[in-house]
């Protein structure tokens, strides 16, 4: 069955770097675009970014413009979000998300949280 493990969530300092990585099993990874999203406390979620399964991105939030990039492996069927200069407004549990048929989303994992705080 589709998986999608997240990890690499921790505690920041404004300014810091963290990566994130999603390992995915169960499916042909290479054929399947995939995207990153996040939800911080109290909010709704917020597609961060995404890319087609040629390992070209797709666009940024504007939060994250310049400061996130995304990108995958399809030999270790690994999607990552590296995250530089980390800001508060960043805390969020992030999800790893999997596009179905006409990139709608099928597929989600259980999330890793990133807390930016001093």
């Amino acid at each position: 069955q589709v998986q999608l493990v997240e990890s690499g969530g921790g505690l920041a300092q404004p300014g810091e770097s963290l990566m994130l990585s999603c390992a995915a099993s169960g499916f042909t990874f290479s054929v399947y675009g995939m995207s990153w999203a996040r939800q911080a406390p109290g909010k709704g979620l917020e597609w961060v970014s995404g890319i087609y399964n040629t390992g070209v991105a797709m666009n940024y939030a504007d939060s994250v413009k310049g400061r996130f990039t995304i990108s995958r492996d399809n030999a270790k069927n690994t999607l990552y979000l590296q995250m530089n200069s980390l800001k508060p407004d960043d805390t969020a549990l992030y999800y790893c998300l999997r596009f179905g048929d006409s990139y709608s989303v099928d597929y989600w994992g259980k999330g890793t949280l990133v807390t930016v705080s001093s």
